[in-house]
């Protein structure tokens, strides 16, 4: 098997914005990797393959972890930008330009391991429709049907080696 990261990331504290957390926690009981249930104590990496790792955002930090492993997948919400409500899409790492300077992309986080450590692992993003986001750890019905599909569609992309 692939050296591989699932890397999730959002607010926990905002509802559906903490879908990945849900998501990794699924994940974590679905393969018996010891995964805290104190969202609070998840910001370190858990070792193993897959490893797992949970933040507020992506940040250019994240270029050197990531240039460890063969494969990542980024987990995170969206707010409906894409077509589908489960988007699933594999990566190319390149740069891109965002109007807000505490964005990073998981794109322009690949193309940072790729210019820094000369390393390209392949990537996917796993998005998923958040539609509340207030303050809450808890997610909203429609989304927390979507995240189900996510941990079916990620174990699945982890046992065929995608």
């Amino acid at each position: 098997m692939q050296k591989t990261l699932l890397i999730g990331y959002g607010n926990i504290d905002r509802e559906d914005d903490g879908v990945a957390w849900h998501i990794l926690t699924q994940l974590a009981k679905c393969l018996n990797i010891p995964f805290p249930e104190d969202p609070a104590e998840v910001f370190e990496l858990i070792q193993g393959n897959p490893s797992l790792f949970f933040s507020l955002q992506l940040t250019p930090e994240f270029a050197e972890e990531i240039s460890g492993f063969d494969r990542v997948c980024f987990i995170d919400a969206h707010t409906g930008n894409f077509p589908n409500d489960l988007n699933f899409q594999l990566l190319i790492p390149e740069y891109q330009n965002s109007p807000f300077t505490h964005h990073l992309t998981p794109q322009s986080c690949l193309a940072l391991c790729s210019a820094l450590y000369g390393k390209s692992p392949a990537g996917v993003l796993v998005s998923v429709r958040g539609y509340e986001f207030n303050f809450s750890q808890n997610l909203s019905i429609k989304t927390e049907s979507l995240a189900k599909q996510a941990v079916s569609r990620i174990l699945s992309w982890l046992k065929n080696n995608e």
